[in-house]
């Protein structure tokens, strides 16, 4: 059973490695379009927006509204925020889209 976790482990260091080794969108979308279902790629860029929403003080109405997705996706972003590692703040930082219009 270890064997399989340290495996695991392996192939999402291989994965992240790769994901830091693009160096254009144009590679990105090659990447997730052979690596994801367009629906897995739309899930996560709506997270990040919802993301951008709620740090932006968007209330779940808002996001309902404007997202025309149900309140499962915008609570579990929410608790990202609250308890998760920081993830989606250093990269709204970095993209300049917390706390500035888009």
């Amino acid at each position: 059973m270890r064997r399989n976790n340290v495996r695991s482990e392996e192939e999402i260091h291989q994965l992240f490695e790769a994901i830091l080794s693009l160096q254009t969108k144009e590679e990105c979308y090659d990447f997730f379009s052979d690596l994801c279902t367009v629906n897995e790629v739309k899930t996560m860029a709506l997270r990040l927006e919802v993301a951008r929403q709620l740090l932006e003080g968007a209330t779940y109405l808002d996001i309902i509204e404007e997202t025309q997705k149900g309140s499962a996706i915008i609570f579990r972003v929410k608790n990202c925020l609250k308890h998760g590692r920081g993830g989606f703040r250093t990269i709204l930082e970095r993209l300049n889209m917390h706390g500035k219009q888009r």
